[in-house]
């Protein structure tokens, strides 16, 4: 820690945490992260950064190296179980800003980021820190107080002693992800919803097929895939099921839920191996929370607004949120401004912005994967085949047109 300078505590080191961190440290800010986890790392397949999330890493200094690490892809457009178009989306000029994409592997987005947080000044980083308590604190008064928990060296008897450290920050990130111990302890009444759906996801090799993202809508559930690099593909299977379902085989589950479904889709589960296959219940904060900031706590990633993943913003989110953690909070304070006219700003700049996606990603949800059998499926799908693509996607020119403050 440097003396003189203001200190920030960052709960979660994965991509939203890192992130956050490399905004205040370009801001100037000495920077603490608390991992949970005992090693620093992303646990996840692939994902897709949209061209905000693009722009926002501009603004960090990081689109270059997020670029080295992915694929650059487009949105090719609708499929029906069987592989018949609904709507296919033309690769043209005036679409490209909403339907470009970048594909990553999670844990080369997360290396890059961890890189450039330590360059960016952010050393102190501690794995195996689980934040057990906070106390928010009050913009222009008293700091906040993290306390968090670690385990020591295991004894000969095995035995691993915990012990509590207490930290006092100008600022708090709570970047812990959906299930935050920090919004927890801070507004203990919004917690996580089951969506209803679990998703398969895997990393494949492929060095063959048509690189761009294409998903399949079919009764309650969504297949998609889009590559990640010149010789992978990352796919996901993402369907209606009871809450903690559990299976002997999840391999075996996944090839016999989508064996009906489209030839290029049999064949991805085909060229997946169990080791490299992963499955996680969605959940998300439909209700969103009643601020994004508490005291001097600030909320960022899926710990203040996680989406379902049927709009595909929720790393791009997490970018814009931490470059305005650095420019609307980080940047003003150190140069003498007021925290709380600054944590209000960061409020008012987010809040709306993401809740209103969440609840995009809802009705996207209702309309696409979550839609049941029957008529529906029928009508939806002669609705899609009649509509002009131009004009539904650049529906989504409001989302991916993002400017940085």
């Amino acid at each position: 820690m440097v003396a003189g300078r203001l200190r920030a505590v960052v709960a979660g080191g994965g991509i939203a945490g890192l992130a956050s961190a490399i905004g205040l440290a370009n801001a100037g800010w000495d920077v603490t992260v608390l991992e949970r986890a005992q090693v620093l790392g992303e646990v996840g397949a692939g994902l897709a950064i949209t061209g905000n999330g693009m722009t926002a890493l501009a603004a960090l200094g990081l689109d270059a190296g997020v670029r080295a690490a992915g694929y650059q892809t487009t949105t090719a457009g609708y499929q029906d179980p069987a592989g018949r178009w609904l709507m296919r989306i033309p690769d043209r000029p005036g679409l490209r800003a909403v339907t470009t994409i970048w594909g990553l592997q999670r844990q080369r987005l997360h290396a890059a980021l961890r890189e450039a947080a330590q360059a960016a000044g952010v050393s102190d980083l501690v794995t195996g820190a689980e934040v057990v308590a906070v106390n928010a604190g009050a913009p222009g008064a008293e700091p906040a107080i993290v306390t968090w928990r670690t385990a020591d060296q295991a004894s000969a008897a095995g035995e691993r002693p915990e012990r509590d450290h207490v930290t006092e920050a100008d600022l708090v990130v709570a970047a812990d992800g959906v299930r935050s111990a920090v919004r927890a302890a801070l507004f203990p009444a919004v917690r996580p919803r089951y969506s209803g759906s679990t998703s398969w996801r895997a990393i494949v090799p492929d060095a063959h097929s048509d690189g761009r993202l294409v998903a399949a809508w079919g009764p309650g559930a969504e297949f998609g895939a889009l590559r990640v690099s010149d010789s992978e593909m990352y796919w996901y299977g993402y369907f209606q099921s009871p809450e903690g379902t559990q299976f002997a085989d999840e391999l075996a589950a996944a090839r016999r839920r989508f064996d009906s479904w489209a030839p290029w889709i049999r064949d991805l589960l085909t060229a997946t191996s169990a080791a490299d296959l992963m499955r996680h219940d969605v959940y998300h904060l439909p209700d969103g929370l009643p601020s994004f900031t508490s005291g001097r706590v600030v909320f960022v990633g899926d710990a203040a607004h996680a989406a379902l993943p049927t709009a595909g913003q929720g790393a791009a989110l997490a970018f814009e949120d931490a470059v305005c953690v650095g420019r609307v909070i980080g940047a003003p304070v150190l140069a003498g401004g007021e925290m709380a006219a600054a944590m209000a700003a960061f409020d008012q700049a987010r809040r709306a912005r993401c809740q209103r996606i969440v609840r995009t990603a809802i009705a996207i949800g209702r309309f696409g994967s979550d839609l049941p059998g029957g008529w529906r499926q029928h009508v939806r799908n002669a609705v899609l085949r009649l509509s002009p693509a131009g004009p539904m996607i650049r529906i989504g020119q409001p989302i991916v047109r993002w400017s940085p403050p």
